[in-house]
């Protein structure tokens, strides 16, 4: 739900008024003449010239898809619109101001305000594909609207509908006015016997609608039901045209109970009509009570908030409809303003209903909660709804630690949704009001994805309130990167690694399961123990601790690959290309663990060795070797020495003497050196054993620095030799560059690898890393949980619904979007334009020409040379007008196509000198 109440500009303001007993009855409320024209698409130009009423509900209609957790781009059904507006003076207000809009066509005028495209303008701003209605029933409108759109769903016509109306007067008052008043003394007294007529009000509502099956499965937040709805006419049983009629009104009512199938005794509150009047009241109180047809009395309340607002015509049924349904949620009618005594005329003692001035408690109990929502228009057409409480939602407990993106249009937009973020979460972490799990659930799938992105990972309410009110983001690249993972090899691998993933993470902990059981019979221990109750000294073996780093790398990397972060290209460090290998598809699972613990039992038995790390270039460590042998380039100065350990010993003296600071590796196998040379013909053998297969994904050799060939990858001698040959990882990381800015995951126990990308990259491009160092004090999916929002934050795509296997998390309404709101007004010469293209340049003198276009025609001071018609708000019909000044001004003949081909005032100004010197 949404909406723009009088004194209240959401749905939170608008309740703590009704409950406060607040009057806030006014015309043209505050804002009502701002908007976010560039959210939508518009220039200031076209949004000066559209009609309030269209901007405020457009605005009205994304907040309500965004409370009802629904982001419109990826819905997978059809989504309705069904609305009408009340008469408003914009358009008088347009001729009045004729003389700002020369090029603008009479058409353009009628577009801009004509009620016929309310929700057509809305299905096309916002991309929805269901029917777009107008509804004009004069004050039932809204109300009507919602029948409409329930019948709509139950039809099939739409899967999702979004149904309200507005009001707002034009031109705006420059301060709050209460022109219109019919009642002498300005207040609206319904059911009192003070009552002399109603007060006008200006105001919006939108609710979004769903089939209850579908919203139920979807894990919607329900604020209550529809259970049944009618509308009628008065036909000509009545006095006037302009006159109520109690069997009119009284057949809507029956009409819905009966579709309802309810009794009318099961109703506990009807949010009535009431206006107030001295006829209209006594009226609508006689036909509710011929309706309800029931001998019992006082049992059902009755209320109307048009005394606390005003009658906001074509707006009041679905601000009326609003309110029963908070009052269902919030398990509390509020009470009536300026109600003392009962109107003699009503007969409120015979009837089933009361009336009250002060707020009413109405608590769950074993019987479900029923309202009605009554709304009558002048003409006749009425309109009533029932409604049931909502079924309680059913959640279940989610993991541990939760990822909350967050996006907007710009930065400050996206620093305005954070805070606004971290204010709702602080005040649901005190009364304990909203599950995490539930909150992260919404932004991830109930929010569009906007350019400008940020995220943060807590694990409870209160951290992230916390962490939100300092959220920073960065614009996505035009084109999101592709996915490179980095599988480092032994070293990093420490007893309890990954623990809490195999807990809480079903994906990964089938994956790991099926590592250690295949690997259980060869080397007789159980990985899992190994792993995550084990001995250090064992991990460090190369026995256990080779089949322990591939599994956990393996089955990060499939998990990885369930939230939709597939990779594009791999890359391994040592034994880490055993898991590259596994997700390129050249080995299978079973033949790679295989291979591993073949690997990790040949190196542990030879003999002892030392591996060093020397901070020189390759060209100045290699005359050092002697019998040493260089086994890894990691970097311009990140060199490995390896071989035994007297001659790592020697070397390091060297270095010290040499003011070289060598630092020995904490392992005592030399991989990559003249000590494997022994088991290579046995491993190479071993190797032709299993099927290899041509790479299905790209995989970088780090033992060449290219892409793996098909010839490569199974040939046996290409394993034996990544066994003793020197690992170039840094030849590998420039190929990865060379192949285009892939974003990098490291897939592993530590940080090295995406430590030395990182030194390697661009300062814009994305590294990160997936698991935390052993030394750091993070629990492990909060580092995994960052790297995937870094990754969004990028614009990679992820599967949310996989993010909460095993898991039923649900919506909840959270704030929506911070509009980004100027001023618009046609009574003001010049409104807070926008100023683009600010720095000084000197122009063509064709640029300068399709410049003052731009300008004129989007309704800005200053246009630049590389600024773009389209993001400036441009479209079809304001493309025919830049060119009519094209051929008008400069005698070349163009189409719209080409200004949507080169859309830049520099493009479009040296396509025309073209086709001017031809």
């Amino acid at each position: 739900m949404a909406g723009r109440f009088p004194g209240a500009p959401d749905l939170a303001g608008f309740w703590r008024n009704l409950v406060g007993g607040a009057e806030s009855a006014e015309r043209s409320p505050s804002g009502g003449d701002r908007f976010d024209a560039g959210f939508f698409g518009y220039a200031p130009s076209e949004a000066l010239l559209l009609d309030p009423q269209h901007r405020v509900f457009l605005e009205c209609a994304w907040e309500a898809l965004e409370h009802a957790g629904c982001d419109p781009s990826t819905y997978p059904g059809a989504i309705g619109v069904y609305g009408g507006s009340g008469d408003t003076g914009h358009a008088e207000v347009l001729r009045r101001h004729r003389s700002r809009f020369p090029n603008t066509s009479e058409l353009q005028f009628r577009m801009a305000s004509g009620v016929d495209f309310l929700t057509s303008r809305v299905s096309y701003k916002l991309g929805l594909t269901g029917p777009a209605v107008t509804v004009q029933t004069a004050c039932s409108t809204s109300l009507v609207a919602i029948h409409t759109a329930a019948q709509a769903l139950l039809a099939g016509e739409c899967d999702l509908a979004l149904a309200g109306g507005i009001t707002l007067h034009v031109p705006f008052p420059d301060e709050p006015v209460e022109d219109g008043i019919i009642a002498p003394d300005g207040h609206c007294r319904a059911f009192d016997a003070a009552a002399r007529g109603t007060v006008a009000g200006d105001g919006a509502g939108v609710v979004a609608l769903k089939r209850l099956d579908d919203a139920v499965a979807d894990r919607d937040r329900i604020f209550a039901v529809v259970l049944g709805s009618a509308v009628n006419n008065d036909g000509a049983g009545k006095v006037g045209f302009t006159a109520p009629s109690v069997d009119g009104q009284a057949g809507a009512v029956r009409a819905a109970l009966d579709l309802a199938g309810v009794d009318p005794r099961t109703i506990g509150y009807v949010e009535a009509h009431g206006t107030g009047t001295p006829v209209g009241d006594p009226i609508e109180v006689r036909a509710l009570t011929k309706a309800f047809e029931v001998d019992e009395t006082g049992f059902c309340l009755l209320g109307s908030v048009k005394t606390n607002i005003g009658h906001t015509d074509a707006a009041a049924g679905v601000i009326g409809f609003i309110k029963a349904v908070l009052a269902l949620d919030r398990e509390l009618v509020p009470g009536t303003v300026h109600y003392e005594s009962p109107n003699p005329l009503l007969e409120l003692g015979s009837s089933p209903f009361t009336v009250t001035s002060a707020a009413t408690p109405w608590p769950r109990s074993d019987r479900p909660r029923r309202a009605g929502v009554n709304s009558l228009g002048i003409g006749g057409t009425n309109a009533h709804v029932v409604l049931e409480e909502a079924p309680p939602p059913v959640r279940s407990a989610g993991r541990p630690y939760q990822l909350l993106p967050v996006s907007a249009r710009g930065p400050e937009a996206l620093a305005a949704a954070g805070g606004r973020l971290a204010a709702a979460l602080d005040g649901s972490a005190q009364d304990g009001g909203v599950a995490l799990n539930d909150v992260a659930w919404t932004l991830q799938t109930g929010r569009k994805a906007f350019e400008h992105r940020g995220f943060t990972v807590a694990s409870a309410v209160d951290d992230a309130a916390r962490s939100l009110v300092r959220l920073t983001g960065a614009p996505v690249p035009g084109t999101a990167p592709e996915v490179a993972f980095l599988f480092p090899g032994q070293g990093g691998q420490h007893v309890g690694m990954a623990r809490e993933l195999y807990e809480h993470e079903p994906v990964f902990r089938a994956e790991f399961d099926r590592c250690a059981d295949l690997a259980l019979p060869e080397l007789g221990a159980d990985l899992r123990r190994v792993v995550f109750d084990g001995d250090a000294q064992v991990l460090a073996t190369m026995s256990a601790g080779q089949p322990a780093v591939f599994a956990v790398e393996h089955a990060l990397a499939r998990l990885l690959v369930s939230w939709g972060v597939r990779p594009t290209a791999v890359v391994g460090h040592s034994l880490g290309a055993y898991a590259a290998a596994t997700t390129a598809g050249v080995l299978s699972v079973e033949d790679a663990l295989s291979l591993v613990l073949e690997r990790g039992r040949l190196l542990d038995a030879i003999p002892a060795g030392a591996m060093l790390a020397v901070p020189l270039p390759e060209a100045e460590v290699v005359p050092l070797l002697g019998e040493l042998s260089l086994a890894a380039v990691n970097g311009p100065e990140q060199c490995v020495v390896a071989g035994p350990v007297a001659g790592v010993a020697a070397l390091r003296e060297l270095l010290a003497a040499r003011g070289v600071d060598g630092r020995v590796l904490r392992i005592s196998t030399a991989a990559h050196s003249s000590l494997v040379q022994p088991v290579l013909e046995g491993f190479e053998k071993r190797v032709a054993g299993v099927r290899l297969h041509a790479p299905a994904v790209p995989w970088v050799s780090d033992r060449t620095g290219r892409f793996v060939s098909a010839d490569e990858a199974t040939d046996p001698a290409f394993w034996s030799a990544h066994l003793r040959e020197t690992v170039r990882f840094a030849d590998a990381l420039d190929a990865l560059s060379a192949a285009g800015g892939h974003a990098l995951v490291e897939v592993g126990p530590g940080r090295t690898l995406s430590g030395l990308a990182r030194q390697r990259s661009s300062p814009g491009r994305v590294v990160v890393a997936s698991m935390p160092h052993p030394a750091e004090d993070v629990p492990g999916p909060h580092v995994l949980l960052g790297a995937v929002g870094a990754l969004w934050q990028a614009g990679v795509a992820v599967d949310w619904a996989a993010l909460h296997e095993g898991s039923a998390p649900g919506k909840v309404p959270l704030p929506t979007y911070p509009f980004q709101r100027r001023r618009f007004r046609l009574d003001v010469e010049v409104a807070e334009d926008e100023v683009v293209g600010t720095a000084e340049v000197v122009l063509t003198p064709t640029e300068r020409v399709l410049a003052e276009a731009f300008g004129a025609i989007l309704g800005l001071r200053r246009v630049g040379p590389d600024d773009n018609f389209v993001a400036l708000g441009g479209d079809s019909m304001l493309a025919a007008r830049v060119v009519a000044v094209v051929r008008a001004e400069l005698g070349v003949r163009l189409g719209v196509r080409d200004l949507f081909r080169a859309p830049t005032v520099a493009g479009l100004a040296r396509l025309v000198d073209e086709r001017e010197a031809a």
